[in-house]
C-alpha cells in the first residue's frame, strides 16, 4: 500500500507495509513523522482550509481508494 503514497516510500519494507509496523503496532509512534500524523497535518497545513470533520472524511476516502489499488 505505501507504495501508492510518494510521501510514504521510505517507510516500505518492499511488499507495501511500514518498516516501523511490528505486531500492528507503530514502533515509532511517540517519534513519528508529520505524514503519519493526522492531528498534527490538520493543525499545520488544512486547519485554514476546512474543518477537522472535512479533513478526517478526506483522508477515509483517501485510504479507501488507496485500499482499491492494492486489490
Amino acid at each position: 500500500m505505501l507504495k501508492h503514497v510518494p510521501a510514504l516510500h521510505d517507510f516500505d519494507r518492499g511488499d507495501g507495509v511500514c518498516v516501523y509496523l511490528r505486531d500492528n503496532l507503530c514502533t515509532i509512534y511517540e517519534h513519528r513523522p508529520l505524514i503519519c500524523n493526522t492531528s498534527r497535518m490538520y493543525e499545520e497545513f488544512f486547519r485554514d482550509v476546512m474543518s477537522e470533520e472535512e479533513f478526517i472524511s478526506a483522508n477515509i476516502e483517501a485510504c479507501k481508494k488507496i485500499s482499491e489499488l492494492v486489490q
